[in-house]
């Protein structure tokens, strides 16, 4: 199947061309895309498509620094589920994890890594179908910047930004947008952000919120891709843990597959049905020690251990402290 773009994504690439006076319409009926499915949740457009748009702009629109505009328009809802997660999340750091899992949501044209250093984390894009596109790689940086700011609040700041695209004649857009150090010609596009940052809890945060659009963003994922079975089984353990039954043998049973078969499909991807229920547990439980409403009793439940001392003993295990210990270290 082809590569494809979230259709509510495109009212962002819509509002930047209006914003310089340019007609959308004959541009999106050239590339065959219908602007009355720009705003269905539930359509996607080809990722040709997309490039084709980007295409057109770059030509069409004299600022060569356009994309940068996106900072100023884009909106969760320009994402699905992924951009209310992100604002949801206990912190930038949860926020960056959710967007590298799940960006596939919005774009199968690039892919996202988080690297963890000493005091940094940094984003890294890197694009698929690698045609030389200024404005596409500063479309994505400009969304982080507004994205990290809806956040973190207007006055943060990543520590420094690169662009693997050559420097524009006039640079003084980037730095007036990002207030940092910028790098072209690098060799991948990176944002980079404080450590200390992205750890900080976020007063825009709602643990049970981010736990419905995580389950939101597993089901569009499994409807997107039959074929991601680490996500499809991962979907399954969610509906399951409450009800404390739960083994390899009784997902692939609701993935109608046998347990030989889905254990080889695991196995394929590198990974296991057992690996995968401990970072379900382990996500899982991040996120409901937060919610100081449940009880540790009701977590134990929810995450599907017969026993409290059991979910003590494993997230002892995980986090290097008891549950208790870790909630009253999180509160406040």
């Amino acid at each position: 199947m082809p590569l494809s773009f979230y259709s509510p994504a495109l009212d962002l690439l819509i509002k930047i061309m209006r914003s310089y006076r340019v007609d959308p319409v004959p541009i999106l009926r050239d590339l065959a895309i219908d602007p009355k499915k720009v705003a269905d949740i539930n359509a996607r457009f080809r990722m040709d498509q997309v490039l084709g748009l980007f295409q057109q702009m770059e030509e069409k629109i004299p600022d060569s620094s356009f994309g940068l505009k996106a900072a100023e328009f884009w909106h969760p809802s320009h994402m699905g589920p992924l951009g209310y997660a992100w604002m949801t999340s206990d912190n930038l750091s949860a926020a960056f994890n959710r967007l590298c899992r799940f960006s596939k949501i919005v774009t199968e044209g690039s892919k996202l890594t988080l690297v963890e250093k000493d005091d940094e984390v940094s984003m890294e894009f890197r694009f698929l179908k690698n045609i030389a596109l200024t404005s596409r790689s500063d479309t994505a940086m400009a969304m982080l910047i507004a994205m990290v700011q809806a956040n973190g609040g207007p006055g943060l700041h990543p520590v420094s930004v690169s662009f693997s695209h050559a420097a524009p004649e006039d640079p003084g857009p980037y730095f007036a947008l990002f207030q940092c150090p910028v790098e072209f010609d690098a060799p991948v596009t990176t944002f980079n952000l404080s450590k200390e940052e992205t750890e900080k809890p976020r007063s825009s945060s709602h643990a049970q919120l981010s736990l419905l659009h995580d389950q939101l963003m597993r089901e569009y994922l499994n409807r997107l891709d039959k074929d991601n079975i680490v996500e499809r089984v991962k979907a399954a353990i969610v509906d399951m843990l409450p009800s404390g039954h739960i083994s390899d043998a009784l997902i692939a049973r609701a993935l109608f597959m046998t347990e030989r078969t889905l254990q080889r499909r695991l196995q394929v991807e590198g990974t296991t049905f057992k690996s995968l229920l401990t970072e379900v547990r382990q996500e899982l439980a991040d996120q409901y020690i937060r919610d100081s409403r449940l009880t540790l009793q009701e977590i134990s439940f929810l995450l599907g251990f017969a026993e409290l001392s059991s979910f003590s003993r494993a997230f002892k295990r995980w986090n290097g402290m008891s549950p208790k210990h870790y909630r009253a270290s999180h509160s406040g």
